[in-house]
């Protein structure tokens, strides 16, 4: 895998997994629907996958050291990565009762982004633990610090 094709993915992969959690967490939070929490994962699927495919772009524009191909590439892989691993936080909602849902899509969350920075470390010949644990600490983080802002936006209902 290129140089770009890698940025794309590990960015649209973990951007995807965080993202779709912290929404998941505040939506399921504040609203408890099922309609608000499938709606926000579609716009995140479809619009954040679009913004950060842009942010790449021009992130990688701005670096002024690759070809259009490359600035191309990294564009596509981002969008594509964002969307599809978006999405897949749709099916758990669709098949169990919201609840259920949140939990598995945590699982599957942690397990994603877990697998990935385990991936990551292998490559680079290091220790993996130090870097699943902060990845894995910092997702545990955002999913915690959107569920009690949820929680808060809620009381407001």
């Amino acid at each position: 895998m290129n140089h770009s094709n890698k940025k794309g993915f590990s960015f649209g992969l973990t951007s995807g997994v965080i993202t779709t959690l912290g929404l998941m967490a505040g939506l399921h939070a504040s609203t408890h629907s099922t309609l608000a929490v499938l709606g926000g994962i579609f716009t995140i699927a479809v619009a954040d996958a679009f913004s950060d495919a842009f942010g790449v772009h021009v992130s990688e524009e701005a670096e002024n050291q690759h070809t259009p191909k490359e600035i191309w590439q990294a564009t596509a892989t981002t969008w594509l990565s964002k969307f599809f691993v978006a999405l897949t936080f749709a099916v758990p909602v669709l098949i169990w009762p919201l609840g259920t849902a949140i939990v598995i899509n945590i699982s599957w969350g942690l397990f994603l982004i877990g697998a990935f920075s385990f991936y990551l470390a292998k490559k680079q010949q290091a220790n993996p633990w130090p870097m699943v644990g902060e990845h894995l600490l910092i997702a545990a983080v955002v999913i915690a610090i959107t569920h009690y802002l949820g929680d808060f936006i809620g009381k407001f209902n």
